[in-house]
């Protein structure tokens, strides 16, 4: 008798045709791709085709390297915009008081016009 052999990795299933596997890049190599999009001047395009990636992968690591890449802004700062933004809502605010009580004004009918 023959001993079966058993396959100790999981089953896989077999890729379907006309569908292309999804590459995995480890962050690393993002890195490193975002750094020379950055020093190198040189259209996405270009770079995506040299490095073996899609222009779209490319330009989403780009842009997401950007956002993490933005300084906080310190406590001094923050409490310095909130300042000038309560400011600025209270400036609103009165303007818009104002203007609901001209529109009263206006819109009341006036005492000396009698319908007929």
């Amino acid at each position: 008798m023959k001993e079966q052999i058993k396959d100790t990795q999981p089953d896989i299933p077999a890729p379907v045709p006309g569908k292309r596997e999804k590459k995995r890049y480890d962050e690393g190599f993002r890195r490193n791709a975002v750094a020379l999009v950055q020093s190198s001047g040189r259209p996405l395009k270009e770079l995506a085709l040299e490095l073996g990636v899609s222009y779209w992968n490319l330009r989403d690591w780009s842009q997401s390297h950007r956002e993490a890449s933005v300084p906080a802004a310190s406590v001094q700062e923050m409490q310095q915009e909130m300042s000038r933004l309560r400011k600025e809502n209270q400036s609103l605010q009165t303007r818009c008081d104002i203007l609901k009580k001209a529109l009263g004004i206006v819109s009341e009918p006036s005492g000396s016009a009698t319908p007929r």
